[in-house]
């Protein structure tokens, strides 16, 4: 049995409970890629694990072959995947059951800790961008004990402040992990990063390129071991970073990021950290 299979197999093993508890059984499994059917009383729901992801897909009618079933959840699961993140994916897999099919309680604060919605990789494809929230759950996927902390964020303010979240736990995480330089690990970290700053907003480039990976000082040891794993899209930016951050001009920067004011509306026509950062290497001057 190939090792996809394995993983895929225990997904379904540890998610057997929570389809038994809203009536779905096994209909159909196919070996060969990875997919396979439940129907019950609710309908039917459809697993396939294909490209390091886990898809999990609802419709109403298992008997319509002309049914287009729509998705409710795309997980990462890579074919490294350990026994943490295949609990993760199983954990995610049931509580998108529990949202779907489960009784809704009357209670005001469950969508807020629920969190605000992921962007998915086909939103990207259709023109959308990945936002801090879609960034800080990807990472949650890398590094599972962010979790609690991301969950944290959201209850105590309602939503997701990213420059909390990030300066308190995402980054010291992230650096941790490039010091301990885990092959495995950084495969899995700098495959997020890479691509949600290619896909991101600007706010999200930002915190890749400036609050996370511009912690790490300009040190050339461990600048040098991200290189390895960084695309030609954010490698550039993140050395630029790192160097004007070493400056002078870079220190006062560095001091507003770890002191921000108050939260304000945003001014509009007024350049970013990173638009900043970038025009000072190049001369170019933003007023």
């Amino acid at each position: 049995m190939s090792n996809n299979n394995e993983l895929f197999k225990s997904v379904l093993d540890g998610s057997a409970e929570a389809l038994k508890k809203y009536g779905f059984e096994p209909l159909t499994y196919s070996d060969s890629d990875n997919t396979v059917k439940y129907a019950g009383e609710n309908g039917v729901i459809k697993v396939v694990y294909e490209n390091e992801k886990l898809l999990v897909f609802s419709g109403k009618d298992s008997e319509n072959p002309n049914e287009t079933p729509s998705r409710i959840l795309v997980s990462l699961l890579p074919n490294d995947a350990s026994p943490k993140d295949i609990n993760y994916v199983v954990g995610e897999f049931s509580e998108t059951l529990d949202t779907k099919y489960g009784i809704k309680k009357v209670s005001p604060k469950k969508p807020s800790q629920k969190g605000p919605q992921t962007v998915s990789k086909a939103a990207v494809k259709a023109g959308s961008f990945y936002d801090p929230n879609t960034l800080a759950s990807r990472l949650c996927l890398v590094f599972p004990e962010l979790r609690e902390f991301y969950k944290l964020n959201i209850s105590t303010y309602g939503d997701f402040l990213a420059e909390e979240f990030f300066v308190n736990y995402g980054t010291p995480k992230v650096i941790e992990a490039i010091k301990e330089n885990k092959p495995a690990t950084m495969k899995k970290m700098f495959q997020v990063l890479n691509e949600v700053y290619e896909d991101g907003t600007n706010d999200t480039q930002s915190l890749i390129a400036v609050t996370i990976l511009g912690e790490l000082n300009n040190d050339q040891v461990l600048l040098a071991r991200c290189v390895d794993y960084m695309s030609e899209t954010i490698a550039p930016p993140v050395i630029e970073v790192n160097k004007f951050l070493a400056t002078a001009a870079g220190k006062k920067a560095r001091a507003k990021l770890q002191n921000p004011p108050a939260y304000k509306p945003k001014k509009q026509k007024k350049p970013g950290m990173m638009e900043r950062i970038m025009n000072a290497g190049t001369g170019v001057n933003n007023q």
